[in-house]
């Protein structure tokens, strides 16, 4: 068992999934990623490079990743705005890597030291144009360590980027624990190419799983690699079907299968209270306490924030009253709530935006108003 930090947390996991390229720049609250990188790399033989900014930061771990590392960089809400236009040509040119953001108050500098959820549809629709995107949130210190194994897998099963949505709450958080084993981790190893140039090799040719093997670059394959819409030879097209099947493509290859969600206490619920990363520990404590006192309320987790657990929701949603979405922003998830459940329950927002992080009697407050 050791105490360590959840950024620190982030950095091992990246490790244990074999990254072994970073490249960022300094940002609050998110530095001790980048510290820890800079430190454990060379003794994995991996490379950390601090860039000039944000915007290189980004494109310096691209083109590592076409080179065949599995890559990481880490930033918080005005790195990651302006990661954004390579993040797209990162879903257009399918390019796997993780990018992760500790959130801060925003927007622009806002309160740099302060916890926020304010980049949730910033993780979904920051970059311009239709594109998919997975993105994670993490509650704990153990879970910073898990789930950054799982976007690094993501990352490479579907060739995409993937987001790490944390927050200053869980990046900032020390808890004593037990880190996974190396035999406890399940790695995705990047894809090859099933063919050689010979048998006719194209390098966006999908698989069965609609995601193409593209080989890296120093593999003896010719790879043309564009931001712009391209068929399977990976140079562009100015076709409307090439164009729909691409963008359409795009989405479909992210198994639902990967969307994490966790009940508590949801058998006899006719109330439910749902939250996501740092701010999910508090409302954890305030189901608690609200049971404790007789009232039947649930607790629902995202783990997964995107792709939403649209199906999930709309299901459990047909047995409850009302759900209570617990928000450290203005109010960005709720409405998505509000969409997945279409009607069979009341969706009701408890948000907090003013730099401090709820306390478990607020949430409370909210669950004893609904049973009134």
């Amino acid at each position: 068992m050791i105490l360590i930090q959840g950024n620190e947390a982030v950095a091992q996991g990246a490790l244990a999934a074999g990254v072994r390229f970073f490249g960022g720049y300094p940002i609050t609250p998110s530095t001790e990623i980048a510290e820890s990188m800079a430190k454990l790399l060379p003794k994995y033989g991996g490379t950390f490079i601090q860039m000039e900014d944000e915007i290189a930061s980004m494109g310096v771990i691209l083109g590592a990743s076409l080179a065949g590392k599995k890559v990481l960089t880490a930033s918080s809400g005005p790195g990651i705005s302006l990661k954004q236009e390579l993040i797209g040509y990162a879903a257009a040119a399918e390019i796997p890597c993780v990018i992760v953001n500790v959130q801060r108050v925003g927007p622009s500098t806002g309160q740099p030291t302060a916890p926020s959820q304010g980049d949730v549809m910033q993780a979904r629709w920051g970059t311009h144009g239709d594109h998919s995107i997975i993105a994670l949130s993490p509650w704990s210190v153990r879970e910073a360590f898990e789930l950054t194994v799982k976007a690094v897998n993501c990352a490479e099963r579907f060739r995409t980027p993937v987001i790490l949505l944390m927050d200053e709450i869980v990046g900032h958080l020390r808890e004593n624990v037990n880190l996974p084993t190396e035999n406890e981790i399940e790695i995705y190893p990047r894809r090859k190419p099933k063919k050689t140039r010979a048998e006719g090799y194209q390098p966006y040719a999908p698989d069965e799983d609609l995601v193409p093997n593209i080989a890296n670059f120093g593999e003896g394959y010719h790879i043309h690699v564009t931001g712009l819409i391209h068929d399977e030879t990976g140079f562009p097209v100015g076709s409307p079907k090439v164009t729909a099947d691409s963008i359409r493509r795009m989405h479909e290859k992210i198994s639902k299968d990967i969307i994490e969600v966790q009940t508590e206490f949801i058998d006899d619920a006719e109330f439910a209270v749902l939250a996501y990363g740092g701010t999910a520990r508090t409302a954890y404590q305030a189901v608690l306490d609200a049971r404790a006192k007789g009232v039947k309320v649930g607790f629902i987790r995202l783990v997964t924030v995107w792709p939403f657990a649209d199906e999930f929701l709309f299901d459990i949603s047909k047995k409850l009253k009302s759900i209570i979405v617990t928000e450290l922003n203005y109010g960005q998830i709720v409405g998505e709530v509000q969409r997945a459940v279409k009607g069979n329950c009341e969706v009701k927002l408890c948000a907090k935006y003013d730099m401090t992080i709820f306390e478990p009697e607020e949430i409370e407050e909210k669950i004893f108003a609904e049973t009134k």
